[in-house]
Parts: C-alpha cells; sequence; structure tokens
C-alpha cells in the first residue's frame, strides 16, 4: 500500500466532503429547516448512498459509461434538471408549522442515495477516486479502501452540515429569517449547477 497516495487521498476526500456542494447545501438548509433528527435520514442516504456508488463504479461499472458516454450527458442534465426543483423547494420552504403534513418533509434515504447518481460534484469525487487513487492498493482491495473512507468522511461531513443547519434554529426564529436563509441556500445551490452547465 502507498501510504503518501493513501494520506493524499484521505485529504482529497476530506476537502472535497466538506466544502460547500449540493448535499452539503441542502444538509444546511434541512438542518435549519426539519432539525437534526428529521435530517437523519437524508444524512445518511448521502453517506451510504456515495459510498456504494464509489463501491460500484470503482469495481466495473464505470466501464458502462466508457462505453456509453451517452448515459452521463443524459445524467448530467437530469441531475441540473433535479437540482433547479430542489433549489425551488428549498426557497419556497419555511419552518414547520406544529401538526403540518410532513409529506413536504426533509428528503428521505431513499431519496438523498438516488441523488448522488446525478450530483455533479459526487461524479467529480468518483471519477478522481477510481483513476487518480486507485493504486493506494492492489485491486479490489483499493476501492474496499476508497468506500470505507468515503464512509467514514461523508458520515463526518454530513453530520457537521446537518448540526450546523439545526443550530441556526434558535437565531433565525421568524419566518422570514428562515425564509430569508432558504432562499440564499436555494442560489447557492443554483451556482453550483455552473460547472455543470458550462462543461
Amino acid at each position: 500500500m502507498s501510504q503518501s497516495l493513501l494520506i493524499a487521498f484521505l485529504l482529497f476526500t476530506l476537502v472535497m466532503s466538506f466544502t460547500p456542494g449540493p448535499n452539503n447545501i441542502m444538509l444546511l438548509s434541512s438542518g435549519l429547516t426539519y432539525g437534526f433528527r428529521r435530517t437523519l435520514p437524508h444524512v445518511a442516504g448521502i453517506t451510504i448512498g456515495f459510498a456504494f456508488m464509489v463501491a460500484a463504479v470503482g469495481l466495473g461499472l464505470g466501464t458502462v459509461f466508457i462505453a456509453y458516454p451517452i448515459l452521463q450527458i443524459i445524467l448530467k442534465y437530469l441531475g441540473a434538471a433535479y437540482l433547479v426543483y430542489l433549489a425551488v423547494a428549498i426557497a419556497l420552504s419555511g419552518p414547520p408549522k406544529t401538526g403540518e403534513d410532513k409529506r413536504g418533509g426533509p428528503m428521505t434515504f431513499w431519496g438523498a442515495a438516488a441523488f448522488q447518481w446525478v450530483n455533479a460534484k459526487g461524479w467529480v469525487m468518483v471519477i478522481a477516486n477510481i483513476t487518480a487513487y486507485a493504486a493506494i492498493a492492489p485491486f479490489p482491495w483499493n476501492i474496499a479502501i476508497q468506500t470505507a473512507i468515503t464512509l467514514v468522511t461523508g458520515s463526518a461531513s454530513c453530520t457537521t452540515w446537518a448540526l450546523f443547519g439545526s443550530a441556526l434554529r434558535p437565531m433565525l426564529t421568524s419566518e422570514r429569517a428562515v425564509r430569508t436563509f432558504n432562499i440564499a441556500m436555494a442560489i447557492l445551490l443554483l451556482a453550483s449547477l455552473y460547472p455543470v452547465v458550462v462543461d
């Protein structure tokens, strides 16, 4: 095992996991709007869904995208459309009322896990994982190591962003303040589309 490459991979994963992107922005907004406990399925969906994506692509699914590059283009634009939809939903959301119908609640585990497959930042991370850091160990141990590290750093990052959003709840007590914050998060989410659209 290449120790220096493993350290480089760990640093890359930490930076990519903790920097703002669609997942983290949505977790921040969900933590504020719904609280940490109700955001936990979203946290788990991102963490497990992304780690599964790393494993699946690393173990051979990536060859499908090489053989059929049109699939990547389709996923890219599906992801962009879904991000626009999520940005609108976040912008229009306010704090939940007591007894409010929970159908408009936080993202579910399966919704968050499925979102990883159309998340542009997620694809950048996966492609870098599989190409630049594949030599950390012989195959398939390299994929197992990458998946495990991604699971740990993803869990830490997602939990941190959701807790940060939840910690803002006492400071943003009015419906207007929550709506203003969520509109700002929606704008940031739309801004994250720029690399997808121009690429």
